[in-house]
């Protein structure tokens, strides 16, 4: 931070703070531990042969199990991408306004859970729906492991409840979709050439202003080779519409190249390796009984509201830790 010019980089700088403040918060987590394996030596010298521990050595032992799970979680993410920003994409299935609302609501959901945990959220895009609800939407969660812990929430969500738009109060399944990928850096090479680009501007829609309405300051990027579309409307301006909707393309190559590499190992290993678009990962049922079970891990919340609210760390943490108990989990990839 002191070396001339260190600052006029700004997206190179913050991404070193952000690194820089994960190291510490480790280094902070591993000094508190240490002092605690000096206590937990202390007290057995202290219990002797007997073995009966008195209530502060049980309250101890209570206060530093949790610390140990969550360290073991935190050295766990130790992929090549876990450290890394997410971006986050969702987009209403079948269904028309009851399936955009729950789009809306998974939103709401992820929204808030990063703000909880002090994640800094970004629109980067949104497609509100004709009566209420979104189509689609588009935002980046950027702190520490951002990418580490949301990427197993790619996938299907399912919402069965009685739809506050029937007249006839009957009960309706509905569908969503979550995709996660990594915001890529600006060091890593994704070769892109511009004759592969389908570059489209348009007006932007919804909130916004008279100024975001009347210009065409929405950019629509689809990438021929692969059939990627992407787009951005957040920004008043063409030019950094257009320079996140390319961020946002460049991570979802890299993601796709990264899921060609997962399949090929699992090939190799002849292993089954579910990593396909639109598999059904959970359900959140509000009637007839309340319930949020996640299918991969059988993990089961029963107060939905709270979910709904942001408190999916259950559901995180189980998918991280089924998925890392798995052997070979901690491969490097090919």
């Amino acid at each position: 931070m002191e070396m001339p010019g260190f600052w006029d980089r700004p997206t190179e700088s913050a991404g070193l703070m952000q690194k820089r403040r994960a190291v510490e918060r480790r280094v902070e987590t591993l000094k508190r531990l240490r002092s605690d394996a000096d206590e937990l030596v202390a007290w057995q010298e202290l219990l002797g042969d007997d073995g009966e521990a008195d209530a502060d050595a049980v309250a101890f032992l209570e206060r530093l199990a949790p610390e140990l799970d969550k360290l073991d979680l935190e050295l766990k993410l130790s992929g090549p991408d876990d450290d890394k920003n997410a971006i986050v994409a969702i987009n209403s299935g079948a269904g028309g306004t009851e399936s955009q609302d729950w789009a809306e609501m998974l939103l709401r959901m992820y929204v808030r859970w990063a703000e909880r945990g002090g994640f800094a959220v970004e629109l980067l895009d949104r497609q509100d729906g004709e009566e209420a609800g979104i189509k689609s939407a588009t935002f980046a969660v950027r702190g520490s492991h951002a990418y580490g812990l949301l990427h197993g929430e790619a996938g299907v969500h399912r919402l069965v409840r009685i739809s506050p738009f029937d007249s006839q109060a009957r009960r309706h399944t509905s569908f969503a979709s979550v995709d996660v990928i990594p915001e890529v850096d600006d060091d890593i090479e994704i070769d892109i050439e511009d004759k592969d680009l389908k570059i489209d501007v348009f007006r932007a829609s919804g909130a916004g202003g008279q100024h975001v309405n009347r210009t065409e300051s929405a950019v629509r990027i689809t990438h021929l080779p692969t059939g990627i579309v992407v787009q951005c409307q957040n920004e008043r301006s063409q030019h950094k519409n257009r320079a996140t909707a390319m961020k946002v393309l460049r991570g979802r190559l890299y993601d796709l190249e990264l899921r060609k590499r997962e399949a090929e190992q699992a090939k190799k290993e002849g292993e089954k390796m579910d990593i396909a678009w639109g598999s059904q990962i959970r359900s959140y049922v509000l009637q007839p009984y309340r319930m949020v079970k996640d299918h991969r891990t059988g993990e089961t919340v029963g107060d939905a509201d709270s979910v709904l609210d942001g408190e999916i760390d259950p559901f995180l943490e189980a998918y991280l830790k089924g998925k890392l108990a798995q052997p070979g989990a901690d491969a490097e990839l090919p």
